[in-house]
């Protein structure tokens, strides 16, 4: 290595720097001229730091030994049939360890981004600003927003982030609601049933993750830079219209993908319609925006089965 290759002065910690969001938050800060730490539990070594959030003195460690700037929260138990059916574990994670991480960042004076849900709401009565009363209606939503007020009280300079479902460079398709659906597109000698009730709103990780750094960046220069604040893509779309979405952009068939309008009945409880109201953000001059069918083909291309179909796409 070069001796006088500088290392940026700005320091950022990314928890859940292995995840889908936490890989793009990571890669942004990094890229951007910040000495960025990430730090993960199950897939971590060997480029991150393994850390257990529940363990409140490595925690204190990391921080006290990095000394952050800005710690971004990304970890979390973010499945909702998963938090029903483990609503300890889930609450330890999402509450109490979101807790224990702003306190331990306040104590070394370290801005706090904590990511949040649009699953706060309970979906009746959209578009949600930041100062609307949340209502969640599944054990996920009630986690996250015990996590928010858990990090405002240990925290008061932190900041909540809301966003809705993310979709962006995966490392399986299941690790986002939006991907999980291309088997069901690709294969299509048979019918499958996609849900045309719940307005969904997908979000590039990628463009959170230049929001949170527009954030962090804003909060630098400007205290006053805290509290809650919602990013959203802006195509609203449902499960049915982002599988056709994706059908199209690989030129596939949809004609085997069945609208489904009924109200699901299994799993946890899902807000009809929890659209974000952006503006906020948008009036300090922060946001970015992929279009869903450009970052869609962006994530979904190397999970193509029909190689054929490369040269089309991309041509």
């Amino acid at each position: 290595l070069q001796e006088d290759v500088a290392i940026p002065s700005r320091r950022v910690l990314i928890t859940g720097a292995t995840g889908l969001l936490g890989r793009a938050v990571f890669k942004e800060f990094n890229e951007n001229n910040w000495n960025a730490l990430g730090c993960g539990y199950r897939r971590a070594q060997p480029r991150f730091e393994q850390i257990n959030l529940l363990d409140s003195v490595a925690v204190h460690d990391i921080i006290y030994e990095f000394q952050p700037h800005v710690v971004v929260h990304c970890a979390a138990e973010r499945r909702p049939d998963v938090v029903e059916n483990q609503p300890d574990a889930a609450s330890r994670l999402n509450v109490a360890a979101s807790g224990n991480l702003a306190k331990e960042a306040a104590g070394i004076g370290a801005f706090l981004i904590y990511i949040s849900t649009d699953y706060v709401f309970d979906g009746t009565s959209p578009p949600y600003k930041e100062t609307d009363v949340p209502n969640p209606l599944n054990l996920y939503g009630k986690t996250k927003l015990e996590g928010e007020k858990a990090v405002l009280e240990n925290n008061e300079g932190a900041a909540v982030l809301r966003i809705p479902v993310l979709y962006g460079e995966v490392e399986r398709l299941e690790e986002s609601a939006v991907t999980v659906m291309f088997d069901k597109v690709q294969f299509s000698n048979k019918s499958a049933n996609m849900d045309h009730w719940q307005q969904r709103f997908p979000t590039n990780v990628k463009d959170v993750a230049a929001v949170c750094r527009q954030l962090a960046e804003k909060r630098m220069m400007d205290s006053s830079v805290k509290g809650t604040f919602h990013w959203s893509g802006n195509e609203q779309m449902t499960k049915y219209e982002m599988a056709c979405a994706i059908a199209d952009a690989f030129n596939l068939p949809s004609s085997h993908l069945r609208p489904i309008t009924d109200c699901p009945v299994v799993g946890a409880v899902r807000p009809r319609n929890a659209q974000l109201d952006c503006s906020k953000l948008e009036m300090l001059g922060i946001g970015q925006r992929t279009p869903f069918r450009a970052g869609i083909k962006e994530s979904l291309w190397p999970f193509l089965v029909d190689k054929r179909w490369r040269q089309t796409v991309f041509h």
